[in-house]
């Protein structure tokens, strides 16, 4: 029989790596090893001139590579329900834990699948915590590779303007995360990364090199404040940038809202007075002076302008000094073109059938495309948190709305892996609720404890915020961590939209379409030890082998169940969302399950011939069958005849299908 133990990895990234190569230059592997040098002639690079080249090198590089490649040892996620919101249904997901772990974790299932990437990372101001992921080396590789002292297993550290490596502290913590979200990114996907000036430029080279200097796509410059700080002598900054590469160049085209023209040439100061008359639907009014009052009669604007309403239900009469002739606007308005009138300064602006795409600024602020600054920001969470400032620098929901607009995609996958308020998730659900859009989100963040962090906190404005949170999350009896204040913004922000959406409904006209509540739940996991104990055969000897009395205690650790169990055999399948469904085969045993209506596993302590008979009839027929190995006890020959008979079955049922159906143990 063949050997189908479900590999404990849940990566192999050098491997994966060297069959890359192989596809592209054969020549270069050799028996399963890189031949470097052949690897160099296929590059042309047929005599080595000089070790100096052009790249960006700091203390710590070399280990922060390895890093990348080291598995992820005894960790798994495990399912939270009682933190979740719509669990049955929902596709988006909240995981709380080092986001290092987590990507590799992800790794396998979301491979080449996540459309656009956003995250907001420490920016190393010298105040900011990093991340310190020396906390698997023991304390003297940790004094070495830091260059300071610092404790084992400490996930988080200051990383101050004093410390001899400031900056290379950052790169290390920056580095294997880029290298890992962009094996998660598509084909066509793309990364955007807010920084500030203090680790900009490094950011930047950074990013070249993990992404390729070809697929960087532009450095916005968001404007961050309306009141910009006096803090400096020499200038008040107002703005922070957001780096951006695409997995592979590609020719889509990021749209930056619709094109309106500037200001439309209808007022001509001069020109004779006349009226032209607009149908309804050609004309927005988008500002609060009209659109509220929608009584347009005799309303005079500067210029002369007056509007008043139409003589039937379908036109706007607008009477002033105008360059067109009322000929020339129905030919407007026969080719598509629409209106807004913005101001009460006449300013009006048309849109063009189309023309209605323009390439995004690499200015991003409220004047040039409607994004909001970090007041605004706080003002959006105090909203959702009972008038509490509980964080400084949050990013507003718009900038993150907007960036996701770049791309008509409206079912793609969005990943922010350094999550904090979670802002993305709220963006998200946002723009699902406006342009009915099916967008999923993946939240990552660090269970930071913030009464430690208020400890480590040197100034006082910082420390009254965290004070703020603290007191907070008190109120609503959670565990006082950074991850609880994410997690309680998506529950009231998905609230939120949906009573807004479902008090527009109420409000509906006859014929009008009502709005759809989109998806508000999450899926809460999040990084803890592993559920199963893996065993390696070559260490599995007869004077090692263990009681068949308890299997459970054979085959799983203390305190697990079994669903924490089948996401951990499932994280080790590829291309499988941890979202989707999960049912109880009841008809067959209670411990026998169905993932995402394609995989089964099989958690019942015994099998029979007619349970292996059952399982092999089912329509649809699972993809693949996992199994424990301790449920055929010590007989090898039942194990053997029934794994035979299953795949006969197996082929049998699925007739001329080209599905690899496997059958796999635990």
């Amino acid at each position: 029989m063949e050997n189908n133990k479900i590999k404990k990895e849940i990566n192999d990234i050098v491997n994966d790596n060297l069959k890359a190569l192989e596809q592209l230059f054969p020549s270069a592997i050799k028996d399963g090893q890189l031949d470097v040098k052949a690897l160099k002639e296929e590059l042309g690079d047929f005599e080595e001139v000089t070790t100096e080249k052009y790249e960006l090198n700091w203390a710590g590089k070399q280990n922060a590579k390895k890093i990348v490649q080291q598995g992820i040892g005894n960790k798994t996620l495990k399912f939270v329900a009682k933190d979740s919101k719509n669990a049955d249904t929902t596709e988006n997901i909240y995981i709380e834990g080092d986001n290092l772990e987590v990507l590799k974790l992800l790794r396998q299932n979301y491979y080449n699948s996540i459309k656009m990437i956003y995250i907001d990372p420490p920016y190393n101001t010298g105040n900011d915590f990093v991340y310190n992921d020396t906390f698997k080396m023991d304390k003297e590789e940790s004094d070495k590779a830091e260059g300071i002292i610092s404790e084992n297993n400490e996930k988080l550290q200051k990383n101050q303007k004093s410390t001899n490596r400031y900056h290379a502290n950052w790169l290390n913590m920056m580095y294997p995360r880029l290298k890992l979200a962009r094996d998660l990114l598509t084909d066509d996907g793309v990364i955007f990364i807010s920084i500030d000036d203090n680790e900009q430029a490094n950011l930047k080279r950074l990013c070249d090199e993990i992404f390729g200097e070809e697929n960087f796509v532009a450095n916005y410059k968001w404007n961050k404040t309306s009141t910009p700080p006096s803090l400096s002598i020499k200038v008040r900054t107002k703005y922070e940038y957001i780096l951006c590469y695409e997995k592979n160049r590609n020719n889509i085209e990021y749209n930056g809202g619709s094109i309106d023209g500037g200001d439309m040439p209808l007022l001509n100061a001069g020109n004779n007075v006349k009226t032209l008359i607009f149908k309804k639907e050609f004309v927005k009014f988008n500002f609060d002076g009209f659109y509220k009052a929608k009584n347009y009669k005799k309303v005079i604007l500067e210029n002369n302008i007056e509007i008043e309403n139409g003589k039937s239900k379908t036109d706007i009469i607008l009477t002033g000094e105008f360059k067109w002739t009322q000929e020339t606007l129905e030919e407007e308005m026969k080719n598509g073109t629409s209106f807004i009138i913005k101001s009460d300064k006449f300013s009006i602006r048309y849109i063009r059938d189309g023309e209605r795409i323009k390439k995004p600024a690499d200015i991003i602020s409220k004047i040039e495309c409607n994004v909001e600054t970090n007041e605004i920001a706080k003002k959006e969470l105090e909203y959702l948190f009972e008038n509490e400032k509980i964080m400084d620098y949050p990013k507003p929901t718009s900038l993150i709305r907007y960036l996701l607009s770049f791309f008509n995609d409206k079912e793609s996958l969005i990943l922010d892996f350094f999550s904090g308020s979670a802002t993305t998730a709220h963006a998200v659900m946002q723009l699902n609720s406006e342009d009915k859009g099916n967008r999923k989100y993946i939240m990552v963040q660090l269970q930071e404890n913030l009464e430690e962090n208020l400890e480590r906190a040197l100034q006082e404005k910082e420390k009254e915020t965290i004070r703020r949170a603290i007191k907070f999350l008190k109120k609503i009896n959670k565990p006082l961590l950074l991850s609880e204040i994410g997690k309680e913004r998506i529950r009231r922000a998905g609230e939120k939209i949906k009573q807004e959406i479902e008090e527009y409904n109420s409000n509906l006209k006859l014929g009008e379409e009502p709005k759809k509540v989109p998806d508000i739940g999450f899926k809460v996991f999040k990084v803890d030890d592993t559920n199963i104990k893996w065993y390696d055969l070559e260490n599995f000897n007869e004077e090692s082998q263990y009681s068949f009395d308890d299997p459970d205690s054979l085959d799983f650790v203390l305190g697990s169940n079994d669903i924490d169990i089948v996401y951990e055999i499932m994280l080790r399948q590829n291309d499988v969302p941890l979202s989707e469904s999960l049912e109880v085969l009841t008809d067959i045993g209670n411990r026998t399950y169905l993932y995402a209506s394609t995989y089964l596993i099989c958690l019942e302590t015994k099998i029979t011939e007619e349970m292996v008979e059952k399982l092999a009839l089912l329509d649809p027929l699972p993809i693949k069958f996992v199994f424990r190995d301790s449920a055929f006890k010590d007989n090898i020959s039942l194990k053997d005849e029934t794994f035979r008979k299953l795949r006969s079955l197996i082929e049998r049922n699925s007739g001329e299908s080209k599905v690899s159906y496997r059958v796999e143990f635990i």
